[in-house]
């Protein structure tokens, strides 16, 4: 290929890298493999007759979906070896992004789904796709792909909440939440939680993290007593306040500079569960 006919290539892939990419990301829940899955896209296109492509983007959407197909038959197993809770990679908003509607809570749901049902419900709900091309893109009957989606639906129901949080006041408590954690303020701590509230803690492995989700309003307060004894010995640093994975949440930095990010689910102004990612593989592209 020309150097010419590269440029051409890649000047018309360019604008479409973060679509792919958002794509990828909620098909895979990891950054990294996102940005594999769009780059082996890439080269693809690179190889392509792109004369014979009437809509580029339609089919990079195919090649992207497909491609993340095949890597979720080998991440299930993954998942299933995990070491303690899995947690998708943490993407954190900037002030100006608008608060994604795809909640950390609903990328956990949509890991129980088939790699199907997965693929049509993003496809269609999140991202405006008619069914026929859903169709072309994973091999099934349009028919088939309505239904796909319509089984997603139901499962993924329950993890969109009927009231989201206001902006505001989601980072309100999220201070809240730093402050008395931090100062060791239990006190103040019980009254942001929920009595059915739980934490999961993602450290893959790799660094101190629970094994097993911490569940219920009495186990969750030992755990933070704890943890606070650890704080005030370690004082953690606050990088910023922000929205992660569509949830009020902070980015920190604690013991031995290990960053983290924690997430807070709300409901009816109480937290109803934390998610903390400490696994250093998940979090380099913070950095």
């Amino acid at each position: 290929m020309s150097d010419a006919g590269s440029e051409d290539a890649a000047a018309r892939f360019a604008p479409l890298r973060p679509k792919l990419i958002r794509i990828a990301y909620r098909m895979l829940g990891s950054v990294a493999e996102a940005e594999d899955a769009v780059q082996e896209a890439f080269l693809r296109w690179l190889a392509t007759d792109r004369s014979a492509v009437r809509e580029p983007e339609a089919y990079l959407r195919r090649v992207v979906t497909r491609l993340c197909l095949d890597q979720l038959k080998s991440a299930r197993h993954r998942r299933e070896t995990y070491i303690g809770p899995w947690l998708p990679d943490p993407i954190v908003a900037t002030d100006d992004d608008e608060i994604d509607d795809v909640t950390l809570p609903l990328m956990l749901t949509l890991e129980r789904l088939s790699p199907l049902e997965r693929a049509a419900f993003l496809l269609h709900d999140v991202f405006g796709l008619g069914f026929d091309e859903i169709a072309a893109t994973i091999g099934r009957a349009p028919e088939a792909c309505r239904q796909l989606a319509s089984r997603a639906r139901t499962h993924v129901r329950a993890a969109r909440p009927r009231f989201p949080v206001d902006k505001e006041h989601g980072l309100e408590i999220a201070a809240a939440f730093f402050a008395a954690s931090r100062s060791g303020d239990m006190r103040q701590l019980q009254t942001l939680l929920a009595k059915d509230v739980t934490i999961y803690s993602d450290g893959g492995g790799k660094v101190p993290a629970a094994l097993r989700p911490v569940t219920g309003l009495d186990d969750v307060m030992r755990l933070q007593t704890a943890l606070a004894q650890r704080f005030a010995a370690h004082m953690s640093r606050l990088v910023r306040y922000g929205f992660i994975n569509g949830l009020p949440g902070f980015v920190t930095v604690e013991q031995d500079d290990v960053l983290q990010t924690t997430a807070l689910d709300i409901a009816d102004g109480k937290v109803v569960a934390v998610y903390v990612t400490r696994n250093p593989d998940k979090l380099r592209h913070l950095h």
